[in-house]
């Protein structure tokens, strides 16, 4: 597909840095003395689940939006996803005064599903395990005349993910610092790719790393092996947010060039994470959002006395959720 399509570039960020300005939140730099203790480096925290809609997702779903020409739009837009994107894509429509319908699966957070009905759309559920959610969109789109928004694999999606990363580095930049390492979770990779065109223009020494649940780790092996490999279920983590069935090609393309070693948690690390955050750095982080400070644990004496940007990419979770990673032992 990215052999049709040009891929985007930091130009393409800095654009949509300015569609989106004044609708998007600009999230603060983080930075935890304790953390910095307990990872033995100094890290610095991007909080997207302070977004608008609690996650990165509005600021693709707002840019893309915004790109449209007014009859690309004109019947409403239709997008799939198990709640983030859905709820960035509601909002950004809602804005936008068209109507939004979104594809869920019917075990997506309770919480995601409601929120997605506020922000005013139509919300489709599917059974994830036996259902077809791109079909149903299609034959929505074919019935309605709406407009596709693809979750990560879209040049204008990308661009608008990479907008939290460029905040980051234009933060970092003013307060003098330099990067050495950044980890960012990835699903299909919109985030990641948009993160690197970032990272890459402002610190190009700096190295991306990529972070996903154990058994859904398709980046981390499609980057080592060159080629897009793929998970065998789209299901069975507590890390919903961010499973595929592979990565997305355009942003693949970009990864492939820009990032480097891949990383995968477990589901309990996911969660001691998230547990973490809600301690010691007083954020709500969904275990999805939290897999790259999660990485940052993991691997910690990697990092001795490096500079390391750990994207926290939503925050939408369950009550029982939370409360299940906080039952957990604590991260020390």
């Amino acid at each position: 597909m990215h052999d049709q399509v040009k891929l985007p570039d930091f130009d393409d960020v800095a654009a949509a840095a300015g569609r989106i300005k004044g609708q998007a939140v600009r999230t603060p730099l983080l930075n935890s003395a304790y953390l910095d203790d307990v990872a033995g480096c100094r890290v610095f925290l991007k909080p997207e689940c302070l977004q608008r809609t609690g996650s990165f997702k509005f600021r693709g779903a707002f840019n893309t939006i915004s790109s449209m020409a007014k009859e690309e739009r004109g019947n409403g837009v239709v997008a799939v996803s198990s709640g983030n994107h859905a709820q960035g894509v509601a909002d950004a429509a809602r804005l936008h005064g068209i109507p939004a319908t979104i594809i869920m699966p019917a075990d997506a957070p309770k919480t995601k599903i409601e929120r997605t009905k506020r922000l005013g759309a139509e919300v489709i559920l599917y059974d994830r395990m036996n259902e077809d959610r791109e079909a149903i969109a299609a034959d929505h789109c074919r019935r309605t005349g709406a407009a596709f928004i693809h979750p990560f694999n879209d040049p204008r999606v990308i661009a608008g993910q990479g907008t939290a990363a460029m905040e980051a580095c234009q933060d970092l930049q003013a307060l003098g610092m330099t990067l050495d390492k950044v980890l960012v979770p990835a699903g299909g990779g919109g985030l990641a790719s948009g993160t690197s065109l970032s990272v890459v223009h402002h610190f190009p020494q700096a190295v991306i790393h990529t972070c996903e649940p154990e058994g859904f780790d398709d980046y981390r092996r499609s980057l080592a092996s060159g080629r897009l490999e793929e998970n065998p279920v789209e299901g069975g983590s507590v890390c919903d947010a961010i499973i595929t069935r592979r990565p997305g090609q355009i942003g693949f393309a970009i990864n492939s060039r820009l990032a480097g070693e891949g990383f995968a948690v477990s589901d309990e690390q996911a969660l001691q994470a998230t547990a973490f955050a809600f301690r010691e750095l007083k954020l709500v982080v969904e275990p999805g959002g939290a897999v790259a400070l999660a990485s940052l644990f993991k691997v910690r004496q990697r990092l001795a006395a490096k500079t390391v940007l750990v994207v926290l990419s939503g925050g939408n979770i369950d009550p029982e959720m939370l409360q299940r990673a906080a039952d957990l032992p604590e991260v020390r």
